[in-house]
Parts: structure tokens; sequence; C-alpha cells
């Protein structure tokens, strides 16, 4: 075996049923519910718009090079989102648009790459299938390997595992370890329902009450005026 070529065929998915009940949670709730570290790094950006929850089917691959990227469109299962660590290279694009729609075609969920795409406009004009990149270039990718499938990863300076639950929307991407994922939900549903109270209270009454602004002014010693 060629060192760095390894693939994994299989792994242990979150229920779907779990993994769904995180579908259009803002990202930036479940952040702030997970220490505020949980997302990766702003790089990784939406290509198109799009409600991306799925499970992570983890890729590594050559900067520049998708040989691993091909053999996974034909591994993975329908609500799968590929996870691809490309190095952060920006040089030469991972994938394009008939990538893309094969992708799609097979039920797989979105795709994270820290890297390029190419066809950008036509990826752009999908609505069904949410992608993210670090960037994008028409240089076209090197189909040499070696590489992995289904190893852990480092996208957007996060780890992602085979299995994590992946959750996207506007504002990014975070990855949640299916074994915090209970504690998690709970936690963002509950900040759901204080904030639509929040705003009730704006709309209504134009009232934000925040007494730790005044109590941490007064803690770090600040003097008003």
């Amino acid at each position: 075996m060629s060192k760095g070529c390894k693939i994994i065929t299989n792994f242990v998915r979150p229920p779907r049923e779990l993994v769904e009940e995180f579908r259009g949670m803002p990202v930036a709730n479940i952040d702030d519910c997970m220490g505020r570290t949980a997302a990766m790094n702003y790089r990784i950006h939406p290509m198109n718009k799009g409600c991306l929850a799925g499970t992570a089917f983890t890729i590594k691959v050559p900067e520049g090079d998708n040989l691993m990227f091909h053999k996974a469109m034909d591994m993975a299962k329908p609500g799968d989102v590929f996870v691809i660590d490309a190095g952060g290279s920006c040089s030469r694009s991972i994938f394009g648009e008939l990538m893309v729609s094969y992708c799609r075609a097979r039920g797989i969920a979105g795709i994270v790459v820290d890297g390029s795409i190419r066809d950008s406009e036509a990826i752009g004009e999908m609505t069904d299938f949410p992608v993210y990149a670090a960037g994008v270039t028409p240089n076209g990718p090197y189909k040499n390997g070696p590489g992995e499938i289904n190893t852990p990863v480092s996208v957007g300076g996060v780890v992602v595992h085979p299995g994590d639950i992946i959750v996207g929307d506007a504002d990014g991407v975070i990855v949640i370890y299916p074994e915090d994922a209970g504690t998690v939900l709970a936690a963002v549903k509950a900040v759901k329902v204080k904030e639509a109270q929040i705003m009730k209270d704006i709309v209504e009454k134009t009232s934000y009450p925040r007494p730790w602004v005044d109590e941490k002014l007064k803690e770090i010693g600040c003097e008003i005026i």
C-alpha cells in the first residue's frame, strides 16, 4: 500500500432523524452553544444558497488532485456530506458542475472543500445542493492520488471524523460530534425560544434588557462619566 493511500469503505452513521433535527437551525446559534469554537474558518464559505445537514464522508486529497473524490462519489450513501481536505490550496479546482451534478443525482447532501471549485456560476444557481469552498479557479485538478477516504481530516481548522454531523447555512459550516448531539440540540432549542422572546420585546416594547453589560463594565473597572 502506498504511503498515505487508504480507503475505509464503511463507518457508523448517526440516526438520520437526529441529523435532520439540526436542519434549518442557525449555525451561529449552534456555535454559541458549543463554546463559539466549533465552526469552520471563514475561508470556507457558501458557493450557493441552500440548507446543509448531513453526515460527514471524509476525503483527503493532495493539493489540486481529485482522484480520491472520484472514488468516493461511487461509495457514499444518500444523506452523506463530502468533507474534503484539499490542504487549503486554491491553485486548482477539486470539482466542478459535472461532479456536483452526479453527487446531487445520487442523493448526496452537499460538499464542503478546503480548496477551490470551478463552474462557479452553474453551481451558484443550484438551490437544492449546498456547496462550500475556500475559492474558485478555472484550473482543473490532477488525478494522480494518493489520498484517503473516511479517515479524520482537517477542514477549515476543524477536525472532522467520518459520521460527524455537518450543518451549514449562509454564515458557514459547523461540525457536531454525534456523542454531543443530544446536548447541543437541547441547548439550541432553548436558545431559539429565548431569542424569540427577545425579538418580541424589541419589536413590541423597544426593550432589550442586558444587565450583564453594566456588570461587566463594573468588573473591568470602566469609568463612566
